[in-house]
């Protein structure tokens, strides 16, 4: 199955301090013709602790998610073997935020 940009996907994303990991929602942020070429994809989580500083998936729903859920600005690298399954897609204005959000915390 080929993963693409905004492609909200189920896959165990690794806790922060690396002592395991969690089945959670993320969103795919690496691009079709990397996705193509490799066997993995370069995601980012996605959280339903909503904050008051967090960027928020404003199509929540359309995404195929269960809760109102905010980025969460983590990242990590998964062989695409390992995606339980494709949730939903990113509506155009979150891929949008998304995007924005990259830039500010990668530079």
């Amino acid at each position: 199955m080929p993963f693409e940009f905004g492609d909200v996907i189920l896959v165990r994303f690794p806790f922060g301090h690396q002592s395991g990991a969690k089945q959670r929602p993320a969103v795919v942020v690496s691009n079709r013709a990397y996705n193509d070429a490799r066997p993995d994809v370069v995601a980012m989580g996605i959280t339903s602790a909503v904050e008051a500083d967090s960027i928020p998936v404003a199509d929540w729903k359309a995404a195929g998610l269960v809760l109102p859920s905010s980025f969460k600005p983590s990242f990590a690298t998964f062989e695409q073997t390992l995606i339980q399954r494709r949730l939903g897609v990113l509506s155009a204005d979150d891929k949008a935020v998304l995007r924005k959000l990259i830039r500010d915390v990668l530079g």
